[in-house]
């Protein structure tokens, strides 16, 4: 598998007719097992693991219409009360974080309207307070605990 900047966690991987599938611990079913996945299941098992965030409040591919189109965040952090908190955008380890990486988030985030966006290639991860007044983003030094958010 692809060495990431994550610790290393134990997945359950299986290969059904030639195509390797991971368990992903919140859809609570195997999905195939693709780069942005395998990026995917590390940053929410650091997430749940290491930074208290639960997992029960953590959607994957939440489909959302955006101007006529419907479009998928890769995970989405809801509070307590089931609003929107944290969207999570996940590339590849080959694909760089880019302005790109930040602007589908935005789109998303014209939607749900959270204050804290977070992207990862595994590699690289980065995690932004929005400031949509000023139509800025306010860099975290680390991917925050969840009691601080």
């Amino acid at each position: 598998m692809w060495q990431l900047n994550l610790p290393e966690y134990n997945f359950n991987i299986k290969n059904e007719n030639g195509k390797l599938l991971i368990f992903d611990i919140i859809r609570k079913k195997f999905v195939s097992l693709t780069p942005e996945e395998w990026v995917r299941q590390h940053f929410v098992r650091f997430l749940v693991e290491e930074k208290g965030f639960p997992g029960s409040l953590i959607a994957i591919e939440k489909q959302l219409n955006v101007n006529g189109l419907k479009k998928r965040c890769d995970a989405v952090l809801y509070s307590i009360d089931t609003q929107p908190k944290v969207i999570m955008e996940f590339k590849a380890p080959t694909v760089a974080i880019s302005q790109d990486t930040f602007d589908q988030a935005a789109v998303y985030n014209s939607k749900l309207m959270v204050n804290i966006l977070m992207v990862s290639n595994g590699l690289t991860h980065y995690c932004c307070k929005v400031d949509t007044n000023n139509s800025k983003y306010t860099f975290f030094p680390e991917i925050p605990h969840f009691d601080t958010l």
